[in-house]
């Protein structure tokens, strides 16, 4: 049986996919690009950028009533692997301590909406 995770704290869906999945104590969650919600506007910039997208993220586990520490794992995909530092170092001030998930991360040539960031994330209900 699988639960559709949905919430307006975080963009809708473009297109045939829902927000995220909850299945067998497991929440998988499409991945995130850098839309505000409240204004459907696109961040602009790396840091602004990958700030949308964890807020995003952080909405959509909150909903399903985890937090980034139910997070195991994360896949990035960056338009430029010369964002990688800055986004790194804000992607890690998300997550408690050393509680960080396994996780990739790949230059990708164009993401939807030609943003700079997407971020997917895989949890564990504990």
């Amino acid at each position: 049986m699988k639960q559709v995770i949905n919430t307006s704290n975080a963009p809708a869906a473009i297109g045939p996919y829902s927000q995220a999945i909850f299945s067998k104590g497991i929440l998988y969650i499409s991945g995130q690009i850098p839309v505000d919600p409240t204004r459907s506007v696109l961040a602009e910039g790396i840091e602004e950028s990958t700030h949308q997208v964890m807020k995003n993220l952080k909405a959509i586990l909150t909903e399903a009533g985890m937090t980034f520490n139910n997070v195991v794992k994360t896949t990035i995909f960056l338009k430029s692997m010369d964002d990688f530092a800055v986004m790194n170092d804000i992607y890690a001030s998300y997550f408690e301590g050393e509680n960080f998930p396994a996780r990739e991360t790949v230059q990708v040539s164009c993401l939807p909406k030609n943003v700079d960031v997407e971020i997917s994330m895989i949890a564990h209900q504990d």
